[in-house]
């Protein structure tokens, strides 16, 4: 599932006419960075959520047939409600989940996810971007993370080494325990990380956060870095 939703109003006036996955970078919509991803780790079932100018990513994803758009209506959400909502189309088994404003360089961390995926242990696996290498985030990092890779919060600390990325492997189960429509996925791990079923990997290559304007040009740099066409 590609999280696209969202208002993008940090964004400001690039959004007031379009929503934000269709921004461009380097001449490309944002969200096909993230269906590339999911493309060539060879998944065939595709699910995008749409909220905020919902009638202009339906027209960008048309002649894309293994791409289903599920309108989010009336109201938004977020994550753990979208998720949910998106349930019927995913079926069962775990998903992935990927947001549609990051950019990546180095190796598919889709792919990544399903070599380390081991579901007798993991109910969610979290790819994490290195608190210094996590470029244009503007938090305290996300998570703290044991030898064996089960995932801990911050809690207290000023900091923590780790940031969540956008892309994990999650199983669904529990989504069916929150009544709510609109909730977040912070609200599954924290139920996950009670039995310490919460993993993470770190991603070995690039990786922007395009949540602001000038994201864009950092994006744009990382990807000329990286010899991306």
């Amino acid at each position: 599932m590609v999280f696209a939703a969202g208002f993008g109003t940090r964004m400001g006036e690039m959004t007031r006419d379009r929503p934000k996955p269709l921004i461009p970078v380097q001449g490309r919509a944002l969200i096909d960075y993230a269906l590339d991803l999911a493309r060539d780790t060879g998944l065939e079932n595709i699910v995008v959520n749409a909220h905020y100018r919902a009638d202009q990513l339906q027209a960008h994803l048309l002649a894309e047939s293994n791409i289903r758009v599920v309108l989010e209506l009336p109201d938004i959400l977020e994550t753990g409600g979208g998720l949910k909502n998106a349930l019927p189309h995913l079926g069962g088994a775990p998903v992935f989940t990927l947001n549609s404003d990051m950019i990546w360089t180095g190796s598919n961390p889709l792919e990544a996810l399903k070599r380390a995926w081991d579901p007798a242990r993991m109910d969610a696996l979290l790819m994490l971007i290195p608190l210094e290498n996590a470029q244009e985030n503007t938090g305290c990092g996300d998570f703290l993370m044991d030898h064996t890779g089960v995932l801990e919060r911050r809690g207290g600390r000023p900091t923590a080494p780790h940031v969540y990325s956008g892309a994990q492997i999650i199983k669904t189960d529990l989504l069916g325990h929150f009544a709510q429509r609109s909730f977040s996925l912070n609200l599954v791990w924290d139920q996950m990380m009670k039995d310490r079923r919460v993993y993470g990997i770190s991603h070995d290559g690039g990786w922007v956060d395009v949540g602001r304007p000038e994201g864009i040009a950092t994006a744009e740099a990382e990807l000329k870095r990286s010899g991306y066409v």
